[in-house]
């Protein structure tokens, strides 16, 4: 779990106080990776807390995160640094965050990204790391995952080391979020609520955060009298206690499949839960039911026909990295899922996307 977290409007102002006790020396740097989408925007960046031989690196979103990517960023942190850096601090949404935890990692464990996806393959502390998420609804700045494509399958790493050492959670960095984005990763947390409510390894633990979540989302994307600000606090917290739900239990269908859609298609995770959600009747009924109706309330249009054009070969590749993620799979419809969810199945749930 996440050790300190920070919440509050105008919080990110805190975070020169935050990691100066973290500083290892005037040479050990701190290395800020933010989501390009900032770069000229004063009001964020002229209050990043940037001394000695700190580096800001611009990151590109606009794909998921990738393992090479990961490991040419440490190439490039090692290159241009004598010191090991004092800490990694991550600004943006699910990508950025998920690449900050992942350099972190890389930092201390020899190797390519490639070899630690899977779970609990990490054997060496992380180095400090903050999340400070910029949109809300992935969860990432609090799970203990960092989710990257590699050159063979989309997994994360999963590990005790993976999670942030402190998040700075200030709603007011999401105040120029477009409305599709604000929705579709909004509706990322919504459907971490529904698979982990659903799910066999559903607890207690787990219960607890995602019912708080799931509420949450009703009053975001159903009702009508809350205030942008309101809205933002409440999504802000909802993708918290979403995260902190599948941490003790896991996702589900629309998880697994949307991985098979972004390793083939480089689909962007919202978008890809959404457009398997959207074919889920079956598994998830009555949160396909409200996830439609939301879906209409908020003028929102799905991209239509990803699998239109591919082939069997291309079917096939998609098939075997959502059959990959066992715990997805026995999360949603038990450990007799191999008698259940049959490549078949699969291929005509992704033929209707």
């Amino acid at each position: 779990m996440v050790s300190r977290v920070v919440f509050g409007r105008g919080s990110f102002n805190q975070l020169g106080d935050i990691i100066a006790p973290k500083r290892q020396n005037i040479k050990a740097p701190f290395i800020f990776l933010v989501d390009d989408v900032f770069k000229g925007n004063s009001w964020l960046t002229s209050r990043i807390p940037i001394a000695y031989n700190d580096q800001l690196l611009y990151i590109s979103a606009d794909e998921e995160p990738k393992t090479s990517q990961v490991d040419e960023l440490v190439e490039q942190i090692i290159l241009s640094h004598k010191d090991r850096p004092s800490g990694i601090i991550g600004i943006g949404g699910g990508t950025i965050l998920d690449l900050a935890k992942a350099v972190s990692i890389l930092l201390t464990n020899k190797g390519e990204a490639k070899n630690y996806q899977g779970w609990d393959l990490v054997k060496s502390p992380a180095i400090y790391h903050v999340g400070i998420p910029t949109i809300s609804g992935t969860g990432a700045e609090v799970s203990r995952t960092t989710v990257l494509t590699g050159p063979q399958k989309k997994l994360g790493i999963n590990s005790d080391h993976t999670p942030f050492d402190q998040v700075i959670l200030d709603p007011e960095l999401a105040k120029d979020v477009p409305k599709e984005q604000w929705f579709y990763t909004g509706m990322d947390c919504y459907i971490h609520c529904i698979e982990s409510l659903n799910g066999t390894y559903l607890n207690a633990f787990s219960q607890s955060y995602g019912e708080k979540a799931y509420q949450l989302c009703l009053e975001i994307f159903t009702e009508d009298n809350l205030s942008v600000e309101d809205s933002q606090d409440k999504l802000m917290m909802a993708s918290w206690h979403g995260g902190m739900s599948i941490a003790y239990s896991q996702v589900g269908v629309a998880h697994a499949m949307s991985y098979g859609l972004s390793y083939l298609l480089g689909t962007k995770h919202g978008i890809g839960n959404c457009v398997v959600f959207d074919h889920l009747e079956e598994f998830y009924p009555d949160g396909v039911k409200l996830f439609k109706q939301m879906k209409q309330k908020h003028n929102i249009e799905l991209p239509q026909g990803l699998c239109s054009n591919l082939g069997d070969d291309e079917f096939d590749i998609m098939i075997d990295v959502a059959l990959s993620l066992e715990p997805l799979w026995i999360n949603a419809v038990g450990k007799n899922w191999k008698q259940i969810i049959t490549r078949d199945k699969l291929k005509s749930l992704y033929q209707k996307m």
